[in-house]
């Protein structure tokens, strides 16, 4: 299954999650609304109007539906709404058990219908506990905190580049220009029209290698790839080349994805993208940008290994101002 199936999935789950709870919600607040407004209809149907005890219960049980219902109604956080409507469930099931032992004939059969139709919500309202928990869990974190768990690592990045489309898709049609402006790559070597070969820097010192193909292609829009073979660390990419507002530019949207290994090797994968991955792929747009634009990357005088931590970029050393420089900044 591809990564925007499995978002797709999630999403589609998250979705459903909302529904159900939406649904629980409104069962809440109609059994609450009858047990406030009617309760001695509410016992007598129940089989439980013989019962002083059950004068004082049926209120508060509709009190604690119409909480419930609040709680399902307004706030997206299912998953605690939903297990607490479970937690009251057994609580019901467990009067109804008490009511059931003490009663006969036409009460009884009473009871025992109320507590098959309490059991047949039971059941709904743990499936639908479960499922917003497990949705709560693909959806509540980030894509970088996974990743140091061990798991897929999405960034997304776009910038805009004064040059048409075309120019900028042929640019990065021709792989071998990439390492001109990613940072982590070291080199990429067709292997065919559609294959290549790429080298990146790695933690410790190292170097990781892999093959990719290209998976999907329009000359001039897209282009998207994928590792190959036993990669250390599976990934894939999508570029978009969208013509800007202004008619002469292009917008290049950007998504890179990894697969992230778990323990020892993940996290130092993951530390070695930093706290913030996506900056790094904002910074790779940037450079981007500045070679399309300006033919190089530029450079502070005051940086001459650029990223320290990898010497990357290396810069020219920070020197004096000329005589010529002196003199134009005496004049402004």
């Amino acid at each position: 299954m591809t990564r925007l199936a499995v978002r797709e999935e999630a999403k589609a789950r998250q979705e459903e999650v909302q529904r159900r709870g939406r649904g629980l919600g409104w069962m809440s607040l109609g059994l609450g609304v009858a047990q406030l407004a009617a309760p001695d209809t509410v016992r007598r149907i129940s089989g439980v109007d013989d019962s002083v005890t059950s004068r004082a219960v049926v209120p508060l049980v509709g009190a604690r539906e119409l909480v419930h219902a609040a709680g399902l109604l307004t706030s997206r956080r299912k998953s605690a709404w939903t297990w607490t409507r479970v937690v009251g469930d057994a609580m019901d099931l467990a009067s109804l058990g008490m009511a059931i032992a003490h009663r006969g004939g036409r009460r009884r059969r009473r009871l025992l219908g109320v507590t098959g139709a309490v059991l047949g919500i039971t059941v709904l309202d743990v499936l639908t506990a479960v499922q917003a928990t497990r949705a709560k869990g693909i959806g509540s974190a980030p894509a970088v905190r996974g990743a140091r768990r061990g798991g897929p690592m999405e960034l997304t990045a776009t910038t805009t580049v004064r040059k048409p489309p075309s120019e900028v898709y042929a640019f990065w049609r021709d792989l071998g220009n990439l390492p001109t402006f990613m940072a982590h790559l070291q080199e990429i070597r067709a292997t065919g029209d559609r294959t290549s070969h790429w080298s990146a820097s790695a933690p410790f010192g190292t170097n990781v290698e892999w093959d990719a193909e290209i998976i999907d292609e329009a000359t001039g829009e897209k282009i998207a790839w994928r590792s190959t073979g036993n990669a250390d660390v599976p990934n894939a990419g999508t570029v978009r080349f969208m013509p800007a507002p202004d008619g002469v530019s292009t917008e290049v949207h950007v998504v890179l994805t990894y697969d992230i290994p778990g323990g020892a090797v993940g996290k130092a994968v993951a530390r070695y993208f930093g706290e913030e991955p996506h900056q790094q792929l904002d910074d790779d747009l940037r450079r981007l940008k500045q070679v399309l634009e300006t033919g190089e990357v530029v450079r502070s005088d005051g940086a001459p290994w650029g990223k320290r931590a990898r010497k990357e970029f290396p810069q020219r050393p920070a020197r004096p101002l000329s005589a010529s420089e002196l003199a134009k900044g005496a004049d402004a």
